[in-house]
């Protein structure tokens, strides 16, 4: 089975295109010899959704810092400016 398919044999063939993705996994569609498109199933793409953090459980996911922790500023002055 293939998983590559050519814009116009994707159309022409949609339904085997859907059963070789529910069956084989991914189809790549191609346009003008690029791929642009991917069809997956549901349950693949569940999958790959359901996997993420919210950005908030991200950010509370993130290592904490020593409570003695100090950020060190750099102690160059500004450059000057002349007008």
């Amino acid at each position: 089975m293939k998983t590559a398919w050519k814009l116009q044999d994707a159309k022409s063939q949609f339904s085997k295109v859907v059963e070789d993705a529910l069956k084989s996994g991914p189809q790549y569609i191609t346009r003008r010899g690029t791929k642009t498109v991917v069809v997956i199933s549901v349950r693949e793409y569940e999958e790959l959704i359901s996997n993420k953090l919210s950005f908030k459980e991200f950010l509370l996911s993130c290592p904490k810092m020593d409570e003695d922790f100090e950020i060190e500023r750099q102690k160059d002055y500004p450059r000057s400016l002349e007008f």
